[in-house]
């Protein structure tokens, strides 16, 4: 004869639907009835706002990006910096991310490409979580490809890795923007866009790249590559473009057989005929301003 089952262990029961006092079941029916109307309100109010989004993308010009990383980052801005109470200020803007990327979407096609260098796929995680989760993606292996996709029409944005000082020339993607190439690749957004960094979340750097100009915001920080002699020491560089009325914030410096390529961050949104450029001493052709970024929720600072 087979062995009994063994009794179940009372401790391990739940119902969800039985509260363990009665005496606070009304209490909490009325709670959840007041969480149910207020779904119901902010449902109402995300109609409204994707009508009205649908009447932008019909005022706006035809066939343009839809896109506008600066703007987005003053509506998370505004949000994080009027947040209160027990909410996350994470999950606020997880939730605005994924909105803004649904309202993104309602204006045209948006896909993006990826560049994955990292064996865990966190510049794909990095990219789910700035431009939502259920928006068409495409991996690269190499950045050349995933700027290739934007250039081509196939993808509205690019996320490529943060350049580094030390890395292969077929990985230093931002050599290949001085060309000024049409359509013109710029910079347009740093990710991840807040910190810290909850634990598990993907900890890269990256940056975002479209056919279209950066997109001012009320804090941003922009990229300038200079083609310089090799004789320019980065301290000689460092003093020019101070003279010429930057602030500079980093210099990445690689130096190749002939010329040295400079990649130069500078506080503020700097167009592409601002007249410190000209004053830059020391380049072997005008320096190119490669795009720019709103600052980071959390890196302001830093």
């Amino acid at each position: 004869m087979a062995n009994p089952l063994p009794a179940a262990d009372p401790s391990d029961a739940f119902s969800p639907t039985i509260d363990p006092d009665p005496t606070t079941a009304p209490a909490l029916a009325a709670l959840r009835r007041e969480i149910d109307r207020i779904d119901d309100t902010l449902h109402g109010l995300l109609m409204q706002r994707a009508e009205i989004v649908a009447r932008v993308a019909a005022e706006g010009a035809k066939g343009r990006v839809a896109i506008r990383p600066g703007r987005e980052a003053d509506i998370l801005r505004r949000l994080l910096r009027n947040h209160a109470g027990n909410l996350p200020r994470v999950a606020l803007a997880r939730i605005w991310r994924e909105l803004l990327a649904a309202t993104t979407a309602m204006q045209g096609g948006h896909r993006i490409t990826v560049c994955e260098t990292d064996p865990g796929n966190a510049f794909v995680q990095c990219a789910r979580e700035h431009f939502g989760a259920l928006t068409p993606l495409r991996v690269h292996r190499s950045p050349a490809q995933a700027i290739g996709e934007v250039s081509s029409g196939a993808a509205t944005v690019a996320v490529l890795p943060m350049p580094a000082e030390e890395e292969a020339s077929g990985i230093a993607w931002w050599t290949a923007l001085l060309h000024r190439d049409e359509p013109r690749i710029h910079v347009v957004a740093r990710l991840p866009f807040w910190s810290p960094r909850p634990e598990g979340s993907p900890q890269v750097q990256a940056l975002v790249v479209a056919a279209i100009a950066p997109d001012a915001s009320s804090h941003d920080r922009s990229l300038i590559g200079i083609e310089l002699p090799l004789s320019v020491s980065r301290a000689r560089l460092s003093t020019g473009l101070q003279a010429a009325g930057f602030t500079v914030l980093s210099t990445l410096l690689r130096r190749g057989s002939h010329v040295s390529h400079a990649l130069i961050e500078v506080d503020g949104l700097v167009p592409d005929g601002d007249p410190r450029l000209a004053r830059i001493p020391d380049a072997d052709r005008p320096p190119v301003v490669l795009g720019g970024y709103a600052v980071p929720v959390g890196r302001e600072e830093t």
